[in-house]
């Protein structure tokens, strides 16, 4: 129960990601400003979550998962409520970025409690987390829809009452997490990424999520559509994202390996960002929907990867892998939207095509690194062999 609890509150908090999405035109609408003012609600929460990721260790190691947890969710229902109160976006640019940092505490603290708590492996309590991540995105675009055609103001205050009753959830269901017999030293996430294998998937990632939080961001202000209709666009593209994390990637990953999954996802997201930019406004929906069968394969791989690649513990690798590749995050919406404004709409989607093929070519380059995903993988067939009864 303490591991649904909190897969239930990470659904809510990555629901945070996607919800800003449908009304997105209605924020800028509504405070007056543009779009690429408006996407900097993504880069001031990014870039705080970034940055946050580097003390989360710190913090948990002193106070334990569970409290970790709880601070990280009290501020984000703090700041979720306090940005529907914006009276502009400079106000609601700067409450987002709060958000981030009691994100960064949850997202981070979650995975490391429920690979800590599960009973299946980190393998699939991996699996979870991505497909509590892959709920949270395409729930997120319905319910920021639903509540958005209302006011734009309701989506911040629907996240801040979905959160208080994760919070209720891990106070009653989550027993008290031991603190580790070691802390973790402020310097640990930036001394992990010194290893080969886990700076190679942290700036492949980087790369990766410039292109995905290009799409995210950049893509409801071209589709010229009511918050009901771009909620039901990126909703498909949340289930494809869902569906490729739990039923796509573990398969493909037995069959190819983690590095040839990641270049195939790559590529994939590469020619489906190519195809927005060339599609007209059919072509633009297909390709974005679909665009999440590859960034649902690629987060899967990317977070399990981060996790076995090195010899750092887990918490410690998932906070200087997420301060890597969450700054793509931070990066891509501004610039992706300011070059749609100034030189063409579809000048974004080429660069965020450039950016897989970046990312592809770091894999290829330092492959070198990565030779310890090899036996992990191997690792996973073998437990898929023993699984397999004797005839």
């Amino acid at each position: 129960m303490s591991v649904w609890a909190t897969a239930f509150a990470a659904v809510v908090a990555f629901m945070g990601i996607g919800l800003v999405d449908p009304i997105l035109p209605s924020i800028a609408q509504g405070l007056k400003a543009t779009p690429s003012q408006v996407s900097l609600l993504f880069t001031s929460y990014f870039l705080v979550t970034a940055v946050a990721m580097l003390i989360t260790g710190w913090v948990s190691s002193r106070i334990g998962g569970k409290r970790t947890l709880l601070a990280g969710l009290a501020l984000v229902i703090v700041f979720a409520a306090l940005a529907g109160t914006s009276g502009s976006v400079a106000e609601l640019v700067g409450f987002r970025a709060g958000w981030g940092l009691g994100n960064a505490l949850f997202v981070a603290t979650a995975l490391a409690v429920i690979v800590g708590a599960a009973s299946g492996g980190a393998e699939s309590a991996i699996i979870l987390y991505e497909a509590a991540l892959g709920l949270g995105i395409s729930a997120g675009p319905l319910v920021g829809a639903l509540l958005g055609d209302w006011n734009w103001r309701a989506p911040f205050f629907g996240t801040a009452t979905l959160m208080a009753a994760g919070l209720v959830l891990i106070v009653t269901l989550l027993k008290a997490t031991p603190k580790p017999a070691v802390r973790t030293r402020l310097s640990a996430p930036i001394r992990a990424l010194g290893h080969g294998g886990l700076s190679t998937t942290a700036f492949t990632a980087l790369f990766y999520n410039f292109a995905f939080f290009t799409i995210l961001a950049f893509t409801p202000f071209i589709l010229h559509m009511t918050p009901y209709g771009i909620g039901s666009v990126f909703f498909g593209w949340g289930v494809c994202v869902a569906l490729a994390s739990v039923f796509g990637a573990p398969p493909l990953q037995r069959k190819m390996g983690s590095v040839n999954v990641l270049h195939l996802a790559l590529a994939l997201l590469a020619v489906f960002q190519i195809g927005i930019a060339l599609s007209g406004h059919v072509g633009v929906i297909v390709f974005t929907i679909l665009s999440g069968i590859p960034i649902g394969l690629n987060n899967t791989v990317f977070t399990e990867s981060a996790m076995e690649v090195s010899d750092a513990p887990r918490p410690v690798a998932s906070a200087g892998y997420n301060f890597v590749r969450w700054m793509g995050g931070a990066l891509a919406p501004f610039i992706a939207t300011k070059l749609g404004e100034e030189i063409g709409v579809s000048v974004p989607y080429v660069l965020g095509a450039v950016c897989c093929l970046a990312g592809m070519a770091v894999l290829y380059l330092r492959r070198h690194h990565l030779r310890s995903l090899v036996r992990v993988d191997a690792g996973h067939t073998m437990r898929d062999v023993a699984t397999v009864p004797s005839t």
